[in-house]
């Protein structure tokens, strides 16, 4: 486990964030990716969850609907995590895992592919 305080846990998900690729990231349309310490049940289990209608699972998307959500967990990703670098590691890989899920990806279809 790793110390880190909050504002800099969220500049460096924003430096991973930024570091992914444009045609991942292009597409995020109306999506708002929140951090927060402990996911609801306060598990540290939980490292992303993705809160929303996967495009291939909706009909049409209008004006006005709130934005879908991407929540990173703070807390479990720092006792997961071994040093900063692997902080890094785990963070892109929640946030492409959830990503992923906003794009219809389950993750049978991201373990197959290698992303989780």
């Amino acid at each position: 486990m790793i110390d880190m305080d909050a504002d800099t846990f969220e500049a460096l998900v924003g430096e991973v964030f930024d570091a992914l690729p444009d045609n991942m990231v292009d597409g995020l349309v109306n999506v708002a990716i929140m951090i927060e310490d402990l996911p609801e049940d306060g598990s540290l289990d939980l490292l992303g969850l993705y809160h929303g209608v996967a495009l291939t699972d909706r009909d049409q998307y209008g004006f006005g609907e709130l934005p879908d959500m991407i929540s990173i967990y703070r807390d479990p990703l720092l006792a997961l995590a071994e040093d900063v670098n692997h902080l890094r590691e785990q963070i892109h890989v929640t946030l492409v895992h959830e990503i992923a899920h906003f794009y219809g990806i389950d993750d049978d279809e991201l373990h197959a592919l290698g992303w989780a």
